[in-house]
């Protein structure tokens, strides 16, 4: 009893933050959809789930550390994978930071209002990006296939909510919903897949 409490991960597991990380996004969500908030406080209550990632991907490297089952191992590609989402992370943090402040300040004029709207979405896309390296990347052919069907899982649930939702906004069954919201909604993709390959094969994979 004593060696297996010994051998237990310890801290949070990288399963409640991100559990925390798609509340907030539900919750956020729910109040925008439904006009309970304006665009400026919209914005900046976006930050804070995205903050999570950090203790997120803490967590994550403890447990495999610890010997927790989070991942199939922790290679180079992992560990490079996890690096660049961070410094993605921080970026759009710092670039949506920016934004709200001078957005909700200073009035800036509509020429920098898309210069500093550009950078959180090619923040998302660096996201985006260290997924694809990842997949080339990693050597182990079953932790690729895990990664692959992952992303999968994640791109046909956003896009299947975003079809609907869109053909309900249409119809003027539901209200708008940002362009913004979809991204997020593949983040939650990724955690459904992670889910399935944990039934499937018991392996959450490493995305």
């Amino acid at each position: 009893m004593n060696d297996q409490m010994a051998q237990s991960p310890k801290g949070r597991s990288p399963f409640f933050w991100g559990g925390m990380i798609m509340l907030s996004y539900a919750v956020i969500a729910g109040l925008s959809i439904t006009d309970a908030i304006d665009a400026p406080l919209n914005f900046i209550l976006m930050i804070a789930p995205a903050g999570l990632m950090v203790p997120l991907f803490r967590s994550a490297s403890r447990r495999i550390d610890q010997g927790g089952s989070i991942m199939c191992g922790k290679g180079q590609a992992q560990l490079r994978y996890t690096k660049r989402v961070m410094i993605c992370t921080a970026l759009y943090l710092a670039s949506f930071g920016l934004m709200v402040f001078f957005i909700d300040q200073r009035e800036p004029s509509e020429a920098l209002r898309t210069v500093l709207a550009v950078p959180p979405g090619l923040a998302v896309i660096g996201i985006f990006w260290a997924v694809g390296r990842l997949i080339i990347e990693e050597q182990d052919e079953f932790v690729r296939m895990l990664i692959i069907r992952q992303s999968l899982i994640a791109s046909g649930f956003s896009l299947s909510i975003a079809s609907v939702w869109g053909f309900l906004e249409a119809a003027d069954v539901v209200p708008h919903a940002d362009a913004y919201w979809w991204p997020v909604a593949w983040f939650i993709g990724l955690a459904i897949g992670a889910v399935m390959n944990r039934i499937k094969f018991g392996s959450w994979g490493a995305v």
